[in-house]
């Protein structure tokens, strides 16, 4: 069985975010992690990997700088990692990333593609199913379980107040939640091998069957209209009152902001 998970890496935003003029994310200014839903889709293939003997291979799209979170990736154990860089790409919105992925996975053999449910960085959830629908495949989303039977994926798939038990054949793509299990550490070894492995790197020219109007900031049909790294809040309001007072003031701007 091949895999291919793809992940992304993002902003730490604990270290907080940076734009560039055009509204976009300054990459390369910011300290970095790997996308957690797709940490998750990443063991989940890794555990595919330890029952089956299945190749995994991770695919991101990014910066030069993004090879590292392919390394932590193959120190996790991973067998491949792929960088589809190129200037063209920059300031893809989900519609001309999923294009760009897409076409990438085009050059590989799958039988199970595995992305995370969103990034933290856009929290779309858009680009895996984007992926499925130009490669023509099923998808199944917000996995919390995921097993292999034969030639099918069957997926415990969160909704709502419930759950659903969903079977499809084969080639397919999966939408992990970071909720799907907990993520394995990195290995000594792991990251020795990692640093010596060589990163396929793909550009613009490696990519099948895309068009260049569906690439990069020129391709995308979303565009930022504004961006801010703080969120601006007012002074509030302050009162003095005894308890009895403050009880009935409190009460009443619940009811007029019809929360009670």
């Amino acid at each position: 069985m091949k895999i291919v998970v793809c992940i992304k890496q993002v902003p730490d935003t604990k270290g907080g975010v940076k734009f560039n003029p055009d509204g976009t994310l300054d990459r390369a200014a910011m300290l970095t992690i790997m996308n957690p839903d797709d940490k998750a889709g990443l063991e989940a293939a890794l555990r595919l990997k330890d029952e089956y003997g299945a190749e995994v291979t991770v695919v991101t799209m990014g910066l030069p700088k993004a090879e590292e979170v392919l390394r932590e990736a193959m120190a996790m154990g991973a067998d491949k990692g792929i960088l589809v860089t190129d200037r063209v790409l920059g300031g893809a919105d989900t519609w001309a990333t999923s294009t760009t992925i897409a076409g990438a996975i085009r050059n590989l053999d799958y039988d199970l593609i595995i992305t995370g449910r969103q990034a933290i960085d856009g929290d779309t959830a858009q680009v895996g199913p984007q992926i499925s629908e130009h490669l023509g495949i099923p998808v199944i989303s917000y996995a919390q379980d995921i097993k292999v039977e034969g030639d099918y994926v069957i997926v415990n798939r969160q909704y709502e107040d419930r759950h659903h038990i969903l079977k499809a054949k084969m080639p397919c793509l999966v939408t992990a939640l970071s909720e799907l299990n907990v993520p394995r550490y990195m290995t000594p070894g792991g990251i020795f091998d990692a640093y010596d492995a060589d990163i396929t790197v793909w550009g613009r020219k490696d990519l099948k069957d895309v068009d260049d109007s569906d690439l990069g900031l020129a391709g995308s049909p979303t565009k930022i209209a504004k961006a801010s790294d703080k969120v601006r809040k007012g002074a509030g309001e302050k009162v003095a009152l005894e308890t009895d007072e403050a009880v009935d003031y409190i009460m009443g701007k619940l009811l007029e902001k019809h929360v009670i």
